[in-house]
C-alpha cells in the first residue's frame, strides 16, 4: 500500500513538473501563419526577419518634398550617412556602448539613424557638427508654453487630474498628458478659450519654429522628456525637467547623450511588444526603425494584439523608413 503511495506522488509532482515545463517553452504559430495567442507565462514569440513588404511602401510627401528641396535623391542621402558613420570609428563606439547598456543590439541604433537621414534630415559631416551646433542655440531664450501658459502650469488643468494622481514614470506621464490633450482640448473650446488643432508636441514643444526636431536622432524635445526616467535610471544623466528647456535641448542635440535618448526609445518599443503582443521584434531592426519613426509603441502593440487576434494581421509590418532597414541590413551590420 505504502509503495503505491509513493508511487501515486511521484506521478503527480512529474506532472506538475511537466505542466511548469511546458509554460515555459516557446509558443508555436497558429493556423495560416500567425503566431499563436500565448499567456505572459510563456516566451514571446520571435518576429522573423526582414521585410513583410515585397516592395517599399509608400514614402510621404512630406520626406519626398524636403529631399527635393535639398537636391538630393534618397540612395544619395543614404550613401552620405553611411559615409559619416563608416568614418567615425568613435561613434559607431559609443553606439556599442550604449546599445549594450540598455540590452538592444546596435544595429537599431544605426537604423533609427540611417532612416531619419534619408528621409527626414540631410546629414551634416560628422556627429560632432551637432554638438557645435547645439551651442548655436545656448543663446536662445526657449519656453515650452502656449498663449503665455508654461506647460508645467498647463498639465496641472483639472483635466489632467487622472495623469497626475499617483507616482507614473514621465514616459507614462507625458503619453497620458498628450492622450488627454488629444480628447479634451485639441480643435476645441474649452473654458471660454479655443485650442489649436495641433498635437500635444507641437502646440507646446517647438517655440523654435514648426516641425522642428534635433540632433542625431532628430529627437523632439517631448520624446527626450517621455524617456527622461528610463534614461536617468540606466545611465545615470539627470533627470530633465520641462522648466529647464536649455537641458533638453541639449540632451536632444549632444550626441553624448542624444545617444542614450535613441537607446531608450528602442528599447521601449522592444518592451512594448513583448509585454502587449507577446511577440519580440528585437531580431527585426526594420520594425524598431519603423516605431522610432511613428511614437506610441504601447498603443500600436495593443492595435497588432487586436489585428492577430482577430485572424487579420499575421505579423507586425515595417512602413518605408523600417523598410530601408531592413533592405539595407547588411550595410548597416559592416559598419559594426
Amino acid at each position: 500500500m505504502n509503495r503505491l503511495i509513493a508511487r501515486g506522488r511521484k506521478t503527480a509532482v512529474n506532472a506538475v513538473l511537466a505542466t511548469v515545463l511546458l509554460a515555459f517553452m516557446p509558443a508555436p504559430d497558429g493556423s495560416d501563419g500567425f503566431p499563436a495567442l500565448t499567456s505572459e507565462a510563456n516566451a514571446a514569440t520571435a518576429v522573423p526577419p526582414g521585410n513583410r513588404h515585397a516592395t517599399q511602401p509608400r514614402i510621404p510627401f512630406a520626406s519626398a518634398r524636403r529631399t527635393a528641396a535639398g537636391n538630393a535623391g534618397y540612395d544619395a542621402k543614404f550613401e552620405r550617412i553611411v559615409g559619416v558613420l563608416r568614418r567615425d570609428s568613435r561613434l559607431i563606439r559609443d553606439i556599442k556602448r550604449v546599445a549594450g547598456l540598455y540590452g538592444i543590439d546596435p544595429v537599431h541604433m544605426l537604423g533609427a539613424i540611417v532612416g531619419e537621414h534619408t528621409y527626414n534630415y540631410d546629414s551634416l559631416d560628422s556627429a560632432q557638427s551637432y554638438y557645435v551646433k547645439a551651442l548655436s542655440y545656448a543663446g536662445i531664450r526657449m519656453e515650452f508654453s502656449l498663449g503665455g501658459e508654461h506647460v508645467e502650469d498647463f498639465v496641472k488643468r483639472p483635466q489632467f487630474e487622472r495623469c497626475n494622481a499617483g507616482r507614473k514614470d514621465t514616459n507614462t506621464l507625458w503619453n497620458c498628458y498628450q492622450r488627454v490633450w488629444d480628447s479634451t482640448f485639441r480643435g476645441k473650446r474649452v473654458d471660454g478659450t479655443r485650442f489649436p488643432p495641433k498635437t500635444f508636441n507641437e502646440a507646446f514643444f517647438q517655440p523654435l519654429f514648426a516641425g522642428q526636431s534635433f540632433g542625431l536622432g532628430q529627437l523632439s524635445p517631448l520624446t527626450v522628456l517621455m524617456m527622461s526616467d528610463k534614461v536617468a535610471k540606466t545611465s545615470g544623466l539627470d533627470k530633465l525637467s520641462p522648466a529647464n528647456e536649455q537641458e533638453i535641448y541639449r540632451a536632444a542635440m549632444d550626441p553624448g547623450r542624444s545617444l542614450h535618448y535613441m537607446a531608450a526609445i528602442l528599447r521601449d518599443a522592444i518592451d512594448a511588444y513583448k509585454v502587449v503582443a507577446n511577440v519580440d521584434i528585437s531580431k527585426n531592426p526594420g520594425l524598431t526603425a519603423t516605431l522610432y519613426n511613428l511614437g506610441d509603441p504601447w498603443a500600436r502593440a495593443s492595435e497588432y494584439r487586436r489585428r492577430r487576434a482577430a485572424g487579420t494581421q499575421a505579423w507586425p509590418v515595417e512602413n518605408y523608413y523600417g523598410w530601408l532597414v531592413n533592405d539595407k541590413i547588411e550595410v548597416l551590420r559592416s559598419l559594426l
